[in-house]
């Protein structure tokens, strides 16, 4: 499995970092996790064929992680997609994604695509199969945002993936990433603690028990990038690729 980060900042471009989108391929799986506002422009320099995607995980919607999909959405029907597109995430999802695509561009929730769109709402703890791609929602702490805020543990093509999404510490966490080959985890703060959000010196304590195989962090803020020097652990680059 090939991991890409092709977005790995927070809400304010820390680091000139763009905002949060994942692309994952296998031997057949090909989906995005979270679509954050620069993700359409990413996606097309980093030269990922978008009509080869088939499903979209969003963990909430806040703009750095949701404000991405009308412009992918209204790419995919000008480039004449014929591919089914599968949107998931949080309960709301349908009603929240029509209200952001008549914010930005109006009359767009109601054209009828050229493609099949599916949008499914998820439960915690619910898993959901889509194709090969197994999906595990985690409910996290994450203030606001007009629904659940979500993280995912997916097993796909025999690998184990975890992201924690944005949220301060919770012990879902330690079931989410446990033993996962790849754990994507938010360091926004390097040691303080602040609402909402992880500090690495946080995530650091319960390490052992999560047992993940393989660390990488992410959506890191000027003060966890300006301490990269004194991080032992991955810290993700817009572009990077990992094979897991």
């Amino acid at each position: 499995m090939q991991l890409r980060f092709v977005g790995c900042g927070d809400a304010f471009g820390s680091g000139g970092r763009l905002n949060t989108c994942f692309h994952v391929s296998g031997r057949a799986a090909n989906f995005l996790i979270d679509c954050g506002a620069s993700a359409l422009p990413a996606l097309k320099r980093l030269e990922i064929d978008r009509n080869e995607i088939d499903l979209i995980l969003i963990t909430h919607f806040h703009g750095d992680h949701f404000a991405g999909l009308p412009f992918v959405l209204l790419d995919a029907q000008f480039s004449r997609r014929t591919r089914p597109l599968t949107i998931a995430g949080p309960q709301g999802l349908e009603t929240r994604l029509a209200q952001v695509m008549e914010a930005l561009f109006e009359h767009s929730s109601k054209t009828k695509q050229r493609f099949e769109l599916n949008v499914i709402e998820l439960a915690p703890g619910q898993s959901q199969s889509f194709g090969g791609v197994n999906v595990t929602p985690y409910p996290v702490v994450h203030g606001e945002s007009g629904g659940p805020h979500l993280a995912y543990r997916i097993e796909v093509e025999g690998r184990t993936l975890a992201y924690s999404a944005d949220t301060e510490w919770t012990e879902t966490l330690i079931p989410l990433a446990h033993g996962a080959d790849l754990f994507i985890a938010e360091a926004y703060m390097y040691e303080k603690v602040v609402k909402n959000h992880l500090s690495l010196k946080t995530l650091e304590q319960h390490l052992p028990a999560i047992g993940a195989k393989r660390l990488v962090l992410t959506h890191m803020s000027d003060d966890m990038l300006s301490r990269l020097d004194d991080v032992p652990h991955l810290a993700a680059e817009d572009g990077m690729v990992l094979v897991f």
